[in-house]
């Protein structure tokens, strides 16, 4: 009779932490679901570099993107035909809510308000950087001017 009852709960007990996995595991799927798309929908802000190119007026090109390549090569999201210019000079990419400007490894180097750029950096509007003989100004676009 002990043995019985010792066994029923052994059974109950089992089924009850396999229920409790399951919630926990449940509660842990849900949450990181709504967290997913939470940073889903989470707007980055626009990007504009207005340059010089050595012929020719100020052009500003406006990116939605989260990587942006300035260089020489055709497929560089600015490709600009300046022999200064490396194939790939340089990369702005947005990530844990700032946008940074690296160089990658370029020839010419690549410099941030008139300092070397050796690391990776945080950049923000109003900033000046050059790669190579092009000066490039940053404007990001703020909360604000995105929704108006």
């Amino acid at each position: 009779m002990i043995a019985t009852a010792v066994l029923v709960l052994r059974f109950a007990l089992s089924i009850a932490l396999y229920v409790f996995l399951g919630w926990a595991l449940l509660t842990l799927w849900r949450e990181l679901d709504q967290q997913g798309k939470a940073l889903a929908v989470q707007k980055k802000p626009r990007i504009s570099l207005r340059y010089k190119p050595e012929w020719g007026n100020d052009r500003t090109l406006t990116f939605s993107q989260t990587e942006i390549i300035i260089g020489r090569h055709a497929s560089c999201d600015v490709s600009l035909m300046d022999e200064t210019l490396s194939a790939q000079h340089a990369r702005i990419t947005y990530h844990h809510r700032q946008w940074w400007l690296e160089d990658l490894n370029s020839t010419n180097g690549t410099s941030l308000n008139e300092n070397p750029l050796t690391t990776p950096t945080v950049v923000i509007s109003d900033d000046e950087f050059k790669c190579g003989n092009v000066s490039f100004v940053i404007r990001i676009d703020t909360e604000e001017s995105i929704s108006t």
